[in-house]
């Protein structure tokens, strides 16, 4: 018998997704109250400035900036109380900050482009990307729990940013990711795809949902798919992951044998829901004029889960 490891790609799929490019050495073991404080005074620092899920980007000869010196992040009003450190990059400390300034403030040369938008219409490289997904979560997480869930005391950071501690009470908090399944349900050359109310028109993309306490991933993919669609699933098999800041997420993927093609759907969570055959899908993916529906863009799990079931068989 072969080790697992032994026909893995050199590569794994979680690489290629969306968000997956931080390559911050966060050095956990090191963090200290004042390490936010100390990686701000050295001069090689860089700080992305975020407010109102929207990111501060430097806008020159066509070109997108989304790291700030510390001068210039104190210069947009950004929150050093607040700053968090998120690690070490390969040119230095790399922090974020909420801003403080409304975005009709910011001065020429300097816009504030919501996430989405950030992310879909690539106006940062990968490896920014990925800093936006671990700054914007932490952010977020901060300014979801300022105060204690014990005793409703107002609570401080520490560990640049990696905790919050409660001077009443004593409790310390930690921050979360929230894990959601999604997954792609294929039996033998189709696959199921759902249709939300609010996608685009004619998307159409794996279903998802939240798994909940006490819960396998097995098992959520299980349930959420026969909530959603009615299809019962056997095997699941894990695929890629994709950090996903709205607002701390982490979206698991899987493949599901669906059990049955009788659909089901859940009109309340779903718009439409169907089994595609590959060859409908392989025209999705190509973008193709006569292509019955649309995916997601490129850098979607989602999609990297629909290319790789289209593109194995």
């Amino acid at each position: 018998m072969s080790f697992p490891f032994s026909g893995a790609p050199a590569r794994e799929p979680s690489q290629f997704v969306g968000f997956a490019g931080n390559r911050i050495d966060r050095q956990s073991e090191k963090r200290s109250d004042d390490s936010a404080t100390l990686a701000l005074a050295d001069p090689a620092a860089r700080v992305l400035v975020m407010r109102d899920g929207r990111l501060h980007l430097k806008i020159a000869d066509g070109r997108a900036d989304a790291r700030f010196t510390a001068a210039e992040a104190d210069a947009l009003g950004a929150l050093r109380e607040a700053t968090v450190l998120l690690g070490h990059g390969p040119r230095g400390p790399v922090l974020a900050a909420p801003g403080g300034g409304a975005p009709e403030a910011l001065p020429d040369g300097v816009k504030a482009v919501d996430y989405r938008s950030v992310y879909m219409q690539g106006l940062v490289d990968a490896e920014a990307l990925g800093e936006l997904a671990q700054g914007a979560a932490l952010l977020a997480w901060h300014a979801n729990h300022r105060f204690c869930g014990r005793c409703g005391a107002e609570t401080a950071m520490r560990d640049g940013g990696y905790r919050r501690v409660c001077p009443s009470c004593g409790a310390q908090h930690f921050p979360r990711t929230d894990p959601v399944a999604i997954m792609l349900a294929v039996c033998g050359e189709r696959c199921l795809l759902g249709r939300s109310p609010h996608f685009p028109p004619g998307m159409y993309s794996c279903l998802a949902g939240f798994i909940e306490p006490g819960e396998t991933i097995e098992a959520a993919v299980r349930r959420e798919t026969h909530e959603e669609s009615g299809v019962r699933i056997g095997r699941v098999a894990y695929h890629a992951s994709q950090p996903w800041p709205f607002p701390y997420s982490l979206m698991i993927g899987c493949f599901g044998e669906a059990l049955d093609e009788t659909v089901r759907p859940d009109t309340d969570e779903l718009e439409d829901c169907r089994f595609f055959d590959r060859a409908a899908v392989r025209a999705a993916l190509a973008r193709a004029g006569d292509a019955p529906f649309a995916v997601p863009p490129d850098g979607a799990i989602a999609t990297h889960l629909i290319r790789a079931w289209a593109e194995r068989g």
